[in-house]
């Protein structure tokens, strides 16, 4: 059973391989989007209360005899009760997910992702599994358009323009689509000039020679700062990650704050940014940027902050101090700080570097699959890879799991 997945066809195109390979296959979709991105057999559409789709989901379960369920993002409200029912009846959950090392991977485990996920919190654990394993392949590359992610999104949800006749219970897991593609319209017209400032405040920052930490931005919108982070929101981070670089971090020492690339402009954070830099005695010490190179930028970095964001395995790669606000799977003795972030501005250490090549040669066997979800090319990598591991009895994880 297919529940909920990305914008795109990519559900249509797993169904359509998997049954060639002889399972049957349902779908329930809970908005136009998912109908529209169907266009399959074997659907059904649920237009009942969210309070009721616990039973709406046994009964389905019960008449197909459903062994496994997929679906994508696991803390999303219409499918939380699949998720906790399904184990003890002893129903499969398969979640996607976008890549915990990117770009050309996506994630998939079995029961749950992100602070959900069955890899283990033991360093020593990653080091006796990589000892087992090779190094990671290299993924098979392929051009990914951010044109063609939005295309598919804005069709999604143009065909979501009929929810309120065929799905008038549907409510989004996000913010409303209108709002996101406003914010867009005012921030994607400036990039431009962004792009020219920002290359001028980093020419400015290498130029200084002074030492400086890195912040980047998470989207408010994202599971991982909703559900699992104890933050509201980044402004809150900002906040909390500004004042405590006032107290502790060296005073020659610069803080550079870089937005998310996919940020809606609906938060202003260079307002909000100066206001903290009046109340922190921080003039001339922060440097906030829209645009800009990460990976550059990381490699002459003194430290990261994160909460809990994939950037952090980036960091990680070049061997930058990283911080976690939260507590993401690469959040292990050995390569990220374990103290408080006042202490880290002096004390923060470089990562082991055998353990990250032994934490991500692992995280790519067990979780990880090459492809994408938003053009043909990385859909047909990815459904080929996850046809073998929705197949098998065991996940490669368990697998794993069970000789370490």
């Amino acid at each position: 059973m297919l529940l909920q997945g990305v914008c795109s066809p990519f559900f249509l195109h797993l169904a359509h391989k998997l049954k060639q390979d002889g399972h049957e296959v349902i779908k329930v979709n809970f908005n136009s989007g998912d109908s529209y991105y169907w266009r399959h057999d074997k659907a059904y559409a649920f237009r009942g209360h969210v309070e009721e789709l616990g039973d709406f989901i046994s009964e389905l379960w019960r008449k197909h005899h459903v062994t496994d369920q997929v679906l994508f993002g696991d803390r999303r409200p219409v499918h939380r009760d699949a998720v906790l029912k399904a184990e003890y009846l002893g129903i499969r959950t398969h979640v996607f997910e976008e890549g915990y090392f990117r770009p050309f991977w996506v994630t998939l485990e079995r029961e749950g992702v992100n602070g959900h996920s069955l890899l283990p919190r033991d360093p020593d654990w990653f080091r006796e599994a990589g000892k087992q394993l090779e190094d990671a392949p290299t993924p098979q590359r392929f051009k990914a358009s951010f044109r063609e992610r939005a295309r598919h999104d804005i069709t999604y949800h143009l065909a979501g323009a009929a929810n309120p006749l065929l799905f008038p219970r549907y409510r989004p897991h996000s913010i409303h689509a209108a709002q996101e593609y406003a914010g867009y319209a005012t921030r994607l017209p400036l990039m431009r000039w962004y792009k020219r400032r920002d290359a001028k405040r980093i020419e400015q920052l290498m130029g200084s020679g002074a030492p400086f930490y890195m912040l980047p931005l998470q989207l408010n919108t994202d599971a991982q700062i909703r559900h699992h982070s104890r933050f509201a929101n980044m402004q809150e981070v900002i906040q909390r990650v500004m004042k405590s670089f006032a107290l502790n971090a060296p005073r020659s020492a610069r803080l550079v704050i870089k937005n998310h690339p996919l940020d809606m402009g609906l938060v202003n954070y260079p307002a909000l940014i100066r206001a903290l830099e009046r109340r922190y005695d921080l003039i001339g010490r922060i440097v906030y940027l829209e645009s800009g190179n990460l990976e550059k930028l990381l490699q002459h970095a003194k430290g990261m902050i994160t909460v809990n964001s994939t950037t952090g395995n980036v960091a990680l790669q070049y061997r930058c101090p990283t911080f976690c606000m939260g507590d993401p799977i690469f959040n292990l003795p050995g390569l990220t700080y374990q103290g408080t972030l006042n202490d880290f501005w002096t004390q923060g250490r470089r990562p082991d570097t055998t353990l990250f090549r032994q934490f991500r040669n692992t995280v790519i066997h067990t979780v990880q699959l090459n492809g994408g979800f938003y053009c043909k090319p990385g859909m047909q990598l990815a459904v080929q890879g996850a046809v073998k591991i929705l197949s098998a009895e065991r996940s490669p994880l368990e697998l794993m799991l069970s000789r370490c």
